[in-house]
């Protein structure tokens, strides 16, 4: 990029977050349907899969977006939080999107964000203006396709103005309770509104009560339902040099010989629905297996059982709930052979993060707690204090500082004349592995 570029790239993301912030909810779809009216809907200029759910969505949609682009549709992702740059969250044919078209995008949106501005009692909030702006930049790219993840909820979320082909409901957990509801059903029920009338609906395995309300919803409209488990499954997995290698069951045939390149029972199950959400898409038109293995053999996900180091083994997870952090438990124990994990733990304050320290305990031998840049990270000493009534106090260690906290990991995890195998973990928010990402990497590469 040059430094022009850069700086212009810059100066957009300040002025991105200087409005109405990311973490504060107002929930309606009125000014972003006032926004993308004005903008003259580009949404709705090119055919979209929408991707909803608790866990899972940001793979998800990387899973998809790979496979549409190895059976040769140009595409557009659209993802949120982003780890290192907010490019990412704005992805064409596979790669965050060009500064040039970034800047040429927002140039275009900019006047009728201010104009939006003054229409209603809050502004135009940070992710609905860069949600139309990955509108625009899919429109005028153009793309073939546009896969969407939902960035909370469904039903208000600034997403919801597209009329997907194919709705992805991925597992459904308890995450933002004070927006969503306190009970899987009412979770459920705002969740279920990206499901669109008439539409086509993939269901990952969800607990019953959120399975009923989805399947409820998906009737009323006269939406079409696949599930997870009847419809579709993964038929064999096995754990591969680099990942593992799968058999899927779809609608129409039977996939296999399908390596992901990712670890983990729980991205098995991703790989499967977004398998189905493609063949969805498709229709009628059967799959080609050979685009199919090839797209996920080149799908990847930064931050999400990431191996970012070998000798020592360092492992980013952006599991940032209970569920999440669960699924991360799973993989260390059943797909890595460590002596000894060592986890980095960064929460924010608004999570459970009691929840997330209790999955993990029965697997990391000692835990560093510490805290992120973030003004919505928990302190490392109110972390410390419920990560000591998890582990007890000689497992616990406090650095607030991260760069630190992961120096001391690493550290301790090369000590010498040791011959156990250490793993070490980073996880608890997507901003603790974002901001880790970037550290290591230019650690491990003086």
């Amino acid at each position: 990029m040059s430094p022009d570029d850069q700086e212009r790239v810059d100066a957009i993301e300040q002025a991105l977050l200087a409005r109405w912030p990311e973490v504060r909810i107002d929930p309606t779809t009125e000014r972003i349907a006032a926004l993308v009216d004005i903008l003259g809907s580009p949404q709705l200029t090119y055919p979209t899969i929408h991707v909803g759910g608790t866990n899972g969505k940001t793979t998800t949609t990387r899973m998809i977006d790979s496979l549409l682009f190895a059976h040769g549709l140009r595409t557009g992702r659209f993802t949120s939080p982003h780890l290192e740059t907010y490019r990412e969250r704005i992805s064409i044919n596979g790669e965050p999107i060009d500064p040039k078209d970034l800047i040429f995008a927002y140039n275009d949106i900019a006047a009728y964000l201010d104009l939006m501005d003054e229409k209603f009692e809050h502004p135009i909030s940070f992710f609905e203006a860069i949600t139309a702006l990955g509108f625009v930049a899919f429109a005028e790219h153009p793309v073939d396709v546009g896969v969407i993840e939902v960035g909370m909820g469904g039903q208000w979320d600034a997403t919801n103005v597209v009329d997907a082909d194919v709705s992805v409901i991925m597992p459904i957990g308890f995450d933002h309770m004070e927006y969503l509801g306190n009970t899987l059903h009412e979770i459920a029920s705002t969740k279920a509104g990206i499901i669109k009338e008439g539409g086509f609906v993939v269901l990952a395995q969800q607990e019953p009560e959120a399975a009923k309300e989805l399947i409820r919803k998906a009737a009323e409209v006269g939406a079409d339902v696949v599930r997870e488990g009847v419809e579709y499954s993964v038929a064999s997995r096995a754990i591969a040099v680099g990942g593992q290698l799968l058999t899927i069951q779809g609608l129409h045939d039977t996939y296999d010989e399908i390596f992901l390149p990712l670890h983990g029972k729980h991205q098995a199950a991703n790989a499967a629905s977004a398998l189905v959400a493609v063949e969805a898409f498709f229709g009628d038109q059967p799959l080609d297996i050979e685009a199919v293995r090839a797209g996920f053999a080149a799908v990847t996900s930064p931050g999400r059982c990431e191996v970012v180091h070998r000798d020592p083994t360092v492992i980013l997870d952006a599991a940032h709930n209970p569920h999440g952090a669960k699924a991360l438990a799973q993989t260390l124990k059943s797909e890595f052979n460590f002596d000894e994990i060592v986890a980095v733990v960064g929460v924010f304050g608004d999570k459970d993060a009691l929840g997330i320290l209790q999955e993990l305990e029965p697997i990391v031998d000692h835990v560093i707690v510490t805290q992120s840049s973030s003004s919505r990270a928990m302190s490392s000493s109110d972390l410390e204090k419920l990560a000591t009534s998890v582990f007890g106090n000689d497992r616990v260690f406090e650095v607030k500082d991260l760069h630190t906290a992961l120096d001391r990991a690493v550290g301790d995890a090369t000590r010498p004349l040791s011959e156990d195998t250490v793993g070490i973990i980073v996880t608890g928010s997507v901003v603790t592995v974002g901001e880790a990402r970037t550290y290591l990497r230019k650690k491990f590469a003086k």
